[in-house]
């Protein structure tokens, strides 16, 4: 079945949303100075280019972006930025994808006659921010019916509520806009149910058609047929290129990018963001053999913590994750910069990361972010008490088996021969698939290795040719394969995979993805 974009819920049941329009309108009778004040990722971006755009709809002048520097400023409101702007006589800010515990940055920005206006998505620590409005689902006293939207589409909602009250962007023109919904859904990786799969499934297919001359040059640039488009698309092609921006450089490249209206200069872009990210593999891999390394020294820990003075912050994030799928454990990855250090963290199964860093209070500068992703400002000193107190914190919550949390949890178990493309095609209709939403994983036991062919620069990727007791075999790939995947000729194995039709000169074949390997 199909999701209904009519069945997406009524903007004006997220909290303080009625306070948020009740302002702009005031802002736009005025020509007050307006400022949107977006984070450094993509889903910040692209509701920053999102809520942009809008604005111009609805008749809005007198406004500006503004993305903060991860390396000089951080995730999030700041104070020097809000200095800035009452200098520049500003009257509104709107963040988006940011801001709901900004108590410091806001009760300063108040004191200087600026309103503030949150559109955010993240946990929510006590009352939250004193914004004039605190725009979101998962604030203490929403009631909204899904708590799981990305930055992108709590924006997209406050784009609905000001349709409804302001002309410039009629009935079903906001649709238009859900191709930046969709890139930063995906790859905020929120959970792809209800209005998340609605913005998925109809986003993907306004990103096939997109207007937007950035957009064009970048899928040009990454390889991707706009017919072909699905979240793999998004997450491991687009993202990543734009994400590279503000790992490296600035993030203001992949904004200028979204926000291009020329088709010369948007392609020049988006060249620049793709070097960018070949130099962001390099580093990021450079990180992890580092990180190894160190690990070996907390082999005992059940909570990774590593960090060291020349490590890129802005790569780190990508680090925690690599480390926590090699070692089955909660990873935190930081750079240390002198008297402070700073990093990402990843979580998975039943520990909460945002959880354990908030256990850490009293060690840290700042720190936030969801269950499974979380930053952390501390005290390069408070490292080693940091690396307890979390350590600590996770042993008292006695979690049992929580490897197998990583394990791919089995839709089906099959035979080689019940596997066609027709099976492929009845999956695919379950589509966009993501978090919260996976592609089905099958599962087929006792296959004999009938042939191992490695591949990549330096034989990182495996392709086995597995076959059946009746003969019938079929090719299973896996990209950056473990060792455990480097199985030899003969052996018996189950493996776990996901379906996909690969063609080639032609020729078309069903092959399997494989998710997990284990020699029988």
């Amino acid at each position: 079945m199909l999701p209904d974009y009519e069945l997406a819920h009524d903007p004006y049941l997220l909290p303080d949303i009625d306070k948020a329009i009740k302002r702009l309108a005031a802002a736009k009778k005025n020509n007050e100075k307006i400022v949107i004040y977006g984070d450094y990722d993509i889903d910040g971006l692209s509701a920053t280019t999102l809520l942009a755009d809008a604005m111009h709809s609805f008749g809005f002048d007198n406004f500006e972006t503004y993305i903060p520097s991860r390396f000089e400023e951080g995730y999030g409101l700041n104070e020097k930025a809000i200095e800035k702007f009452a200098k520049q006589k500003t009257d509104l800010i709107i963040t988006v994808d940011c801001g709901s515990n900004s108590v410091k940055e806001i009760d300063m920005a108040n004191k200087l006659g600026i309103d503030v206006i949150v559109t955010d998505h993240h946990e929510v620590v006590s009352t939250g921010a004193p914004a004039l409005a605190l725009v979101n689902p998962k604030s203490q006293k929403s009631k909204y019916p899904f708590k799981d939207l990305a930055g992108v589409g709590v924006a997209f909602k406050l784009v609905q509520a000001i349709q409804s009250k302001m002309d410039g962007l009629s009935a079903g023109q906001e649709k238009w806009l859900l191709d930046l919904v969709a890139i930063g859904t995906v790859c905020d990786v929120v959970d792809l149910i209800d209005e998340n799969r609605i913005f998925a499934y109809w986003g993907l297919r306004v990103l096939s058609k997109t207007k937007r001359p950035g957009l064009k040059a970048l899928m040009a640039v990454s390889g991707i047929e706009p017919e072909d488009l699905d979240t793999y698309s998004i997450g491991f092609g687009l993202g990543p290129r734009m994400n590279a921006a503000g790992r490296l450089e600035t993030a203001k490249h992949a904004l200028e990018l979204l926000s291009a209206q020329d088709s010369l200069r948007a392609l020049e872009t988006a060249e620049y963001l793709d070097d960018l990210n070949k130099a962001r593999r390099l580093e990021q891999n450079k990180i992890f053999e580092q990180a190894i390394a160190q690990a070996e020294k907390h082999e005992t820990d059940p909570v990774l913590v590593v960090s060291d003075p020349g490590w890129n912050h802005g790569i780190v994030g990508i680090v925690a994750s690599k480390m926590m799928e090699k070692y089955k454990k909660p990873c935190f990855v930081m750079q240390e910069m002198g008297k402070e250090t700073k990093g990402s963290a990843r979580s998975f199964g039943d520990f909460s990361i945002v959880d354990g860093v908030e256990a850490c209070r009293d060690l840290i500068s700042k720190g936030g972010g969801h269950k499974f992703a979380a930053g952390v400002t501390l005290p390069t000193k408070n490292v080693p008490a940091f690396r307890k107190r979390i350590n600590d914190y996770y042993v008292g919550l006695k979690l049992k088996n929580q490897a197998d949390k990583l394990l791919p949890k089995v839709d089906a178990v099959a035979k080689l021969d019940e596997l066609d493309e027709n099976i492929v095609k009845m999956i695919s209709r379950l589509e966009p698939f993501g978090m919260g939403n996976p592609r089905p994983v099958i599962k087929c036991d006792s296959l004999m290795v009938a042939g191992v062919r490695r591949m990549g620069d330096s034989g990182q990727h495996i392709k086995l040719d597995l076959k059946e007791k009746n003969g019938k075999s079929m090719q299973f790939l896996s990209f950056n394969a473990p060792e455990s995947y480097y199985v030899e000729l003969g052996d018996i194995v189950s493996v776990c995979f996901s379906l996909s039709v690969n063609e080639w000169r032609g020729n078309r074949a069903v092959e399997g993805q494989i998710l997990h390997l284990e020699a029988l």
